[in-house]
């Protein structure tokens, strides 16, 4: 379980978040996180959060974003909050590194989301962009389909593939949520 000051680290997307205010805190209202990202550091994936918003702050450095159609760059004093339901990614755009704070209202599984990913990428069982296999993918997704979802295809589209794929990766012993190696999380060092 995720508590304020815990650190973890993906080595694959070069992403550090160290929890600021856990959902167990705020009583679910709210996660909040200090991001550091390493050059050439990225998030996954675009995705989309259905009913959450994500306030991005940036502290230092310069921060990427594509929030729908728009393309924007970021630097210390920045702010943007990305609505439910949009399309939005973000990278380091920079030759240092960048860190910012990041609020997610509400919390829902935020944090089980980023413990797996983070957990899955340190046990090496993602490919160069911080993803999962299909199957173990489909498992994950199914689960935390009200806090995450791919922007394409359509969500009823994603659904049903989800209906078939979440079962067959759960037979071959894929889970929802990680435990990485060891039943340590993949919190970073010092």
């Amino acid at each position: 379980m995720i508590r304020s000051g815990d650190t973890i680290h993906n080595p694959v997307t070069g992403e550090r978040i160290t929890f600021l205010a856990t959902s167990r805190e705020t009583n679910g209202e709210a996660v909040v996180i200090e991001t550091v990202v390493q050059p050439h550091g990225f998030v996954a994936a675009a995705h989309v959060h259905p009913s959450q918003s994500e306030r991005f702050a940036v502290a230092e450095g310069t921060l990427g974003m594509k929030v729908g159609r728009k393309k924007q760059l970021l630097e210390p004093g920045d702010v943007v909050t990305v609505e439910p339901g949009t399309r939005h990614k973000f990278w380091n755009a920079s030759e240092d590194e960048v860190r910012f704070v990041c609020e997610i209202r509400p919390a829902l599984q935020f944090e089980s989301l980023l413990e797996t990913m983070f957990g899955l990428a340190a046990d090496g069982k993602t490919n160069s962009r911080g993803m999962p296999n299909p199957l173990r993918l489909a498992v994950i997704a199914k689960h935390h389909f009200d806090t995450v979802r791919l922007p394409f295809p359509p969500a009823w589209m994603q659904r049903v593939g989800l209906v078939l794929g979440a079962p067959l990766g759960r037979l071959v012993g894929y889970r929802p949520t990680c435990e990485p190696d060891g039943g340590v999380p993949a919190l970073a060092a010092g």
